[in-house]
C-alpha cells in the first residue's frame, strides 16, 4: 500500500521494530475518574487508526482498552452531581464509589458504559480490560512480586530523571494497598516476607498480612503498573499524551522498567497533542467544569466527519474542535475529500489523490461504500432543516423529489447529517444564522412602502417562483420588483426578511425563496 498517512507509517514501524508476529497487540486506556472527554478520545481513535492500518496490511491485531478503575478516587470533578456524597468516598478505588446518577453499579462503571455505548457509532470496538477485576483476582501477583524483588532497582530507575529535591527518600515500596477493613488506601507497608506475604497497616487501625496470590487490595504504583501490563499483555503499540511523553515523564521511566525489570521491550509509541474547543457548544458547556465528550461531538458532526477530524490531522499537532461557523467549512472540507476519493473532483496530482483517498478510507466507520454518498452542503442543509422546523423526514422527502429515491445507506447518512444540522443551527450557530419561518397570519411591522414592496415581491416573484431556472434569474426578478416598488434593493431585502423570519438579514434571498417554495411563501405573504 503506497501511503504517506501517519497511521500507515506507524503500522510499518511496528512491523519493522517488533518483527513478523502472528498477532500484534495495540493498547489504550484511561482512569474513569470523570467524564471521558474528546482529549481522551484522541488516544482511542489514534490507536484505532493504526489498528486499521495494520489490518489493511493483512496483519492480525488485538486492540485492548484498559479501564484503570482500580485507581484511587482523589478528587470530585465539578460537573458531578451529589458532591458531598461523593466526597465521602475519596481515597476509595473508583470502582467502589457509588454512581451518583443511580444508573450503574458504580461511579466507574457509569463512565465506562457511557464510552462503551458510543464508541461503536464511530466504528471503534476494542476489547475492554477492567483493572479492578484483574487486580482483585490476583492476575498480576507475579508482576507484583517481581516489582518487590526489584524495588531497589525500580527506585534507581524512577530517580534517574529527578533532581535531588524530588528523589525518593527513605524506605519505599512499589505497591499500595486498599484496606480490607475500610476500603481506603490510607495504608502503609510494614514488610514483605520475600515470597508472597505483604504486611500493612491502615489509618483506621486495621493491620494484616496478605498473600499476593489471593489478596484483593494490593496494586502497583502507576509508573510500575503500566510497564508491568505492557509485558503481561505483550503490547506492541501504545501512544501517550505530551505530558506522559515529556522528558523524564512516565513513558521514559516505564520504558526502563519494562526492559530492565520485566524483560520486555516497551511498545512503539508516539506523542499526541492536546485538543482545544472553539466556539460555544450550546448547553453542553458550562463554567461548572463540564467538558466536551464524544456524544456531544456527535450532536454536531456525523460519525465519518468525527473520524475525519482525527484521520486528517497528525497526532502530534494541536488542533481545535469547533462548534462555531467553522463547522460549515469542516463539512465542506470533508465533502471535498469525499468527491476526490470517488474521483468526482480531480485532485491536483496523484499523490494528493492517494492522500485524500486514504484519509477518506480511515474516516469511514464501517468501510467505504461502493457508490458515492448523496451530498448536501451543510450550510444549505441548515437552511432546509430550519425551513422544515427540524423535521428531517420532510427535508429528505424534498431532496428525494429532486434527486430521485435514495438507497437505505444514503437515507441513513442524510438523516444523521440532518440531525446534526438541526442541532447545530439551534444550539451552536450564531444568532444571525438562526431563523424561524413566520406562520400564516403573522404580519411584520412594515411601512406602507415596504409592505407594497413585499406585495409586489409576492405577485411578481413568488407566484411564479417555480419558473426560475436558477438563483440568478430569480435574483434578477427580485431586483425588478424593487424597482417597480420604487425601493432600494436592500430595503426590499430587509422587508422580505422581516416578513418571512422577523429579521433584517437571512440566507441569500433568491435561493431562500426557491427553497421554501411557492405554496408556503404565498401563505406567509398573503397578509400583504
Amino acid at each position: 500500500m503506497a501511503s504517506e498517512h501517519w497511521a500507515d507509517t506507524t503500522a510499518e514501524k511496528i512491523i519493522r521494530e517488533k518483527g513478523g508476529k502472528e498477532l500484534y497487540t495495540c493498547a489504550s486506556g484511561i482512569t474513569p475518574s470523570g467524564t471521558v472527554h474528546i482529549g481522551n478520545f484522541r488516544e482511542i481513535i489514534s490507536v484505532d487508526l493504526v489498528v486499521r492500518a495494520l489490518r489493511d496490511m493483512g496483519k492480525k491485531v488485538r486492540f485492548i482498552y484498559s479501564w484503570d478503575d482500580y485507581d484511587v478516587f482523589r478528587k470530585v470533578p465539578q460537573n458531578m452531581p451529589k458532591q458531598e456524597e461523593l466526597e465521602q468516598y475519596l481515597r476509595f478505588p473508583i470502582t467502589m464509589v457509588p454512581d451518583p446518577w443511580g444508573r450503574d453499579e458504580s461511579y466507574a462503571r457509569h463512565h465506562e458504559r457511557d464510552v462503551e455505548t458510543v464508541l461503536p457509532l464511530v466504528g471503534i470496538m476494542p476489547e475492554y480490560l477492567y483493572q479492578a477485576e484483574n487486580y482483585r483476582v490476583s492476575k498480576y501477583a507475579g508482576g507484583i512480586r517481581r516489582a518487590l524483588e526489584c524495588r531497589e532497582e525500580l527506585k534507581t530507575i524512577l530517580d534517574k530523571f529527578r533532581d535531588e529535591e524530588h528523589k525518593i527518600q527513605g524506605e519505599w515500596w512499589p505497591i499500595s494497598v486498599f484496606c480490607d477493613q475500610c476500603g481506603r488506601d490510607d495504608t502503609g507497608i510494614d514488610g514483605w516476607d520475600g515470597e508472597w506475604g505483604v504486611s500493612y497497616h491502615c489509618a483506621c487501625g486495621h493491620r494484616e498480612t496478605v498473600d499476593l496470590r489471593t489478596a484483593r487490595g494490593v496494586k502497583l504504583l502507576w509508573r510500575v503498573d503500566w510497564p508491568m501490563r505492557w509485558e503481561y499483555e505483550k503490547v506492541d503499540f501504545e501512544p501517550a499524551g505530551k505530558d506522559h511523553h515529556s522528558h523524564g515523564g512516565s513513558f521514559d521511566t516505564a520504558r526502563h522498567v519494562c526492559k530492565d525489570v520485566y524483560n520486555w521491550d516497551a511498545p512503539v509509541s508516539f506523542r499526541y497533542d492536546f485538543i482545544g474547543i472553539k466556539g460555544s457548544a450550546g448547553k453542553m458547556s458550562s463554567s461548572s467544569g463540564k467538558v466536551i465528550n464524544l456524544e456531544d461531538l456527535l450532536r454536531v458532526y456525523t460519525p465519518e466527519v468525527v473520524r475525519y477530524l482525527f484521520a486528517g490531522t497528525r497526532p502530534n499537532t494541536e488542533f481545535t474542535i469547533s462548534f462555531d461557523l467553522d463547522v460549515i467549512k469542516i463539512y465542506e472540507d470533508y465533502d471535498r475529500t469525499e468527491r476526490i476519493a470517488f474521483k468526482v473532483e480531480r485532485a491536483k496530482d496523484e499523490a494528493a489523490y492517494k492522500r485524500e483517498r486514504r484519509i477518506y478510507e480511515l474516516s469511514q466507520p464501517g468501510g467505504v461504500s461502493e457508490t458515492m454518498p448523496f451530498q448536501v452542503p451543510f450550510r444549505h442543509l441548515c437552511s432546509l432543516v430550519q425551513i422544515a422546523g427540524g423535521d428531517s423526514a420532510r427535508v429528505i422527502a424534498a431532496l428525494e423529489k429532486d434527486a430521485g429515491s435514495f438507497s437505505a445507506e444514503q437515507r441513513r447518512r442524510l438523516e444523521e447529517r440532518c440531525s446534526c444540522a438541526a442541532y447545530w443551527a439551534a444550539e451552536c450557530a450564531p444568532d444571525e444564522f438562526r431563523f424561524r419561518l413566520r406562520g400564516e397570519g403573522e404580519r411584520a411591522g412594515l411601512s406602507n412602502s415596504e409592505a407594497e414592496g413585499v406585495r409586489l415581491l409576492r405577485e411578481k416573484v413568488v407566484s411564479v417562483i417555480e419558473s426560475f431556472a436558477d438563483d440568478k434569474s430569480c435574483a434578477e426578478a427580485i431586483y425588478h420588483a424593487a424597482g417597480l416598488a420604487g425601493l432600494e434593493p436592500r430595503t426590499l431585502f430587509r422587508a422580505a426578511y422581516q416578513a418571512l423570519i422577523g429579521k433584517d438579514q437571512g440566507p441569500r434571498l433568491a435561493n431562500f425563496l426557491r427553497t421554501i417554495g411557492r405554496e408556503r411563501l404565498m401563505g406567509i405573504l398573503r397578509e400583504y
